[in-house]
């Protein structure tokens, strides 16, 4: 595993990691100082959701997160960015387990997007999270990295970390 910060290259305690498994799939790993269901309730609450999952860097602004958190239920996001046309992702969620795991698809692809599972693991007050994607191909992997879409998740789960922090 690349036990490197994502973003500078160097070990670092405490900060996210990438790791590319196989051909389709890629998998970051974060230490936070908080308990699986209040990290959890940052994943499925919009509101707070709101707060840190848009990396401050890119300039973008989630202008919705729409979510019906539960097997079966539906999550829609959107983005804009300096009067673009706004951005939507989407998809539903196949499995819900307060507070350990969440998986859902992402269905704004053409070939149907990567399926993502994430698990809250407890440390005894503090959560590992583990944030696995499943993409249909080897193909659209490489485009993802290609575009950099995955080279935020650092930054992101920084802002994960503060807002945790503050809470």
């Amino acid at each position: 595993m690349d036990a490197h910060d994502e973003r500078e290259g160097t070990p670092r305690p405490n900060r996210t990691t990438r790791e590319r498994r196989s051909d389709r799939e890629l998998v970051f790993r974060r230490s936070f100082a908080a308990a699986p269901p209040v990290v959890f309730a940052a994943w499925t609450t919009p509101a707070v959701f709101e707060r840190w999952w848009v990396p401050k860097s890119l300039g973008i602004t989630l202008l919705a997160f729409d979510a019906d958190v539960r097997p079966g239920g539906r999550y829609r996001l959107v983005f804009g960015l300096d009067g673009a046309p706004p951005m939507e992702f989407f998809g539903r969620y196949i499995d819900v387990t307060p507070p350990s795991r969440l998986v859902w698809t992402n269905e704004e692809g053409v070939d149907g997007g990567a399926v993502t599972t994430v698990t809250f693991e407890d440390l005894g007050g503090a959560t590992q999270l583990v944030m696995h994607d499943l993409y249909p191909s080897k193909e659209s992997l490489d485009e993802a990295l290609a575009s950099g879409s995955e080279d935020c998740k650092g930054e992101t789960f920084d802002q994960l970390e503060a807002l945790l922090s503050a809470l």
